[in-house]
C-alpha cells in the first residue's frame, strides 16, 4: 500500500481531537464571536507571542489608557521632574470628570504618590486628569504626549486623546499595543510597578480597592489594570510570574467581567502549561491547547502534519489540565 496522504492525516487528526477536547467555556472559544473582543498573550521576557486574537484590530482601550498615563508619571519622576511628594491641585474639569472617581473637590490637591496610588487601585479620572495636566499644563498636551510616547514604545497603531480612557471616538488601540505598552512598563519602570499589585491602598482613612479581582484570585497575577465603557466593553491587562517567567495577557472587548477575567485566567494558565510541555520536550502552543475541533481549521492541520506535532501524544498535550495549573503557581 501507498503512504498515507496528507487528508488522511487530517481526518485523523479530526477524530482524535473531537474525541479529547472537552467544550471549551465561555472563556474561550465562545468569545470569539464578540465584535469587540481581541487578546494577546505573550511572554514579557523574550516577547514571543504566545497567542493571538484580533490582536491588530481598532479597539477602545477604556481605562487600561491610565497605564500609559502613569507611565509618563514614572518616566517624569525618573528624570527628576516629578516628585512623590509634589502636591497637585484639582482644577474644575478634573472634579467635573464623570466616574470613577476620588471625588475631590476642584482647588483641593493630592501627592503624587497619593494620585499614582488612586489611579493604579480605584481608576479614579479625576486624579488621572489632574496629574496629566500637573505635568503637561493642559490634559489635551499631555495626550499628544501620550500618542508620541506611545510611538516611540512601539505602539504604532494607538492613538490617545484623554487621560482617561473615557469615550473618545478617536482613541484607539490594540491588544498587540497594550501588551507592548505593559511589557514596556514591566521592564521600563520595575521599582514603580507594584504600584498595580495592591489590592487595596488606604488614602485619608478611606480604604480604596482595586478593581483587578484577579489580584486576590488568581495566584501569580501582580497587575496591571482594568477597564470598562460601553463602547469598549470589559477590557483587562493582567501580568502573572511563575518560576521565572513572566506572562503578560490582554483581552479586550468582553461582554461582561466575569467573563473578561476567566478568559485571562484560561490564557494565563494555559500558556504557564504549555511553557511547562516546552520543557518536557513537548512541541505545542496555546492556540492548540484551547482550541475546540471546530477552531482547527485546515491550515492550522496541515501545519500540525508538517511540523509532526499531529500524532496522539501531542493531541493529548491540547486537554487542559483536570486541576487548574494556577493551583501550583
Amino acid at each position: 500500500m501507498g503512504k498515507p496522504s496528507v487528508s488522511h492525516h487530517v481526518t485523523r487528526i479530526v477524530a482524535i481531537a473531537a474525541a479529547l477536547l472537552p467544550a471549551v467555556p465561555v472563556t474561550a472559544s465562545s468569545l470569539y464571536g464578540q465584535p469587540k473582543y481581541a487578546a494577546i498573550m505573550l511572554d514579557a521576557g523574550s516577547g514571543e507571542v504566545l497567542y493571538a486574537r484580533q490582536a491588530d484590530a481598532p479597539r477602545y482601550p477604556a481605562s487600561i489608557t491610565k497605564v500609559l498615563t502613569l507611565y509618563i508619571a514614572f518616566e517624569a519622576i525618573a528624570k527628576g521632574q516629578l516628585n512623590l511628594a509634589t502636591p497637585i491641585f484639582i482644577s474644575k474639569f478634573a472634579a467635573a470628570q464623570h466616574p470613577s472617581k476620588l471625588g475631590l473637590r476642584a482647588g483641593s490637591q493630592i501627592r503624587v504618590q497619593d494620585a499614582i496610588n488612586v489611579i493604579a487601585t480605584r481608576s479614579a479620572n479625576d486624579i488621572a486628569v489632574a496629574l496629566a495636566e500637573h505635568i503637561s499644563g493642559s490634559e489635551a498636551a499631555f495626550a499628544e504626549k501620550m500618542t508620541t510616547t506611545a510611538h516611540r514604545l512601539g505602539m504604532a497603531s494607538s492613538t490617545f486623546v484623554n487621560a482617561t480612557g473615557l469615550p473618545a471616538a478617536r482613541q484607539l488601540t490594540t491588544a498587540r499595543d497594550i501588551a507592548t505598552l505593559s511589557r514596556a512598563l514591566v521592564r521600563d519602570y520595575p521599582k514603580f510597578y507594584p504600584v498595580f499589585s495592591q489590592v487595596a491602598v488606604d488614602y485619608e482613612g478611606q480604604e480604596i480597592t482595586n478593581h483587578n479581582h484577579l489580584l486576590s484570585s488568581l495566584p501569580g497575577v501582580d497587575g496591571i489594570k482594568t477597564g470598562f465603557t460601553n463602547a469598549a466593553g470589559f477590557t483587562l491587562a493582567a501580568s502573572a510570574a511563575h518560576d521565572g517567567v513572566r506572562l503578560i495577557a490582554v483581552v479586550l472587548g468582553s461582554p461582561t467581567r466575569q467573563a473578561r477575567d476567566d478568559n485571562v485566567t484560561t490564557l494565563l494558565d494555559s500558556g504557564f502549561e504549555v511553557l511547562t510541555e516546552r520543557s518536557r520536550g513537548a512541541r505545542v502552543t496555546v492556540a492548540q491547547y484551547l482550541a475546540e475541533p471546530d477552531d482547527l481549521s485546515d491550515g492550522m492541520l496541515q501545519s500540525l502534519v508538517e511540523t509532526g506535532t499531529a500524532d496522539d501524544r501531542q493531541l493529548a498535550l491540547l486537554k487542559p489540565a483536570a486541576t487548574p495549573t494556577r493551583r501550583a503557581w
